[in-house]
């Protein structure tokens, strides 16, 4: 898995998730097998077949957290700088009007609140340039250009 940019707040939530799942879930799963079992022959017991459809979902969310968590970069609050990275908030013109922008992972993104993933066309586009720059942006409605005023 390649990194995954994540905020510490979605971090924390993730790694509360993934205890949840491994604690309690795992353990009313378990529970719901057993009580099947006691019902007998397994093969037309459908409470057990959907225990273990949910033990399959939840093992398979495991696995995918921690592969995240391993692969997690925390993105931590940058100021100023040169470049635009992942974690800086900017400020872009397109034609007359402004927009701000935080660069943040894929997990963290929120459009409607100017969080940007760092894999959308936009994110990737900004990435590395420096205030002045003009920045083509190719989005499935056609190329834009935008103009890197400020980099926070």
């Amino acid at each position: 898995m390649d990194k995954q940019y994540l905020t510490k707040e979605r971090q924390d939530e993730f790694i509360k998730e993934l205890e949840e799942l491994k604690s309690q879930k795992r353990i009313e799963i378990a529970d719901r097998l057993k009580r099947a079992k006691e019902y007998g022959d397994l093969s037309e017991n459908s409470e057990y077949s959907e225990a273990r459809e949910e033990q399959a979902t939840v093992e398979a969310r495991i696995f995918e957290l921690e592969a995240l968590l391993k692969s997690a970069v925390i993105i931590s609050k940058v100021d100023g700088g040169d470049i635009v990275r992942v974690g800086s908030t900017i400020t872009v013109k397109k034609g007359e009007r402004q927009m701000n922008y935080t660069i943040v992972g894929s997990y963290d993104a929120k459009p409607e609140e100017g969080k940007i993933s760092d894999e959308s066309p936009l994110g990737k586009a900004f990435l590395t340039h420096k205030k002045g720059d003009r920045v083509n942006v190719v989005t499935p409605a056609g190329t834009s250009v935008y103009e890197i005023v400020k980099i926070d």
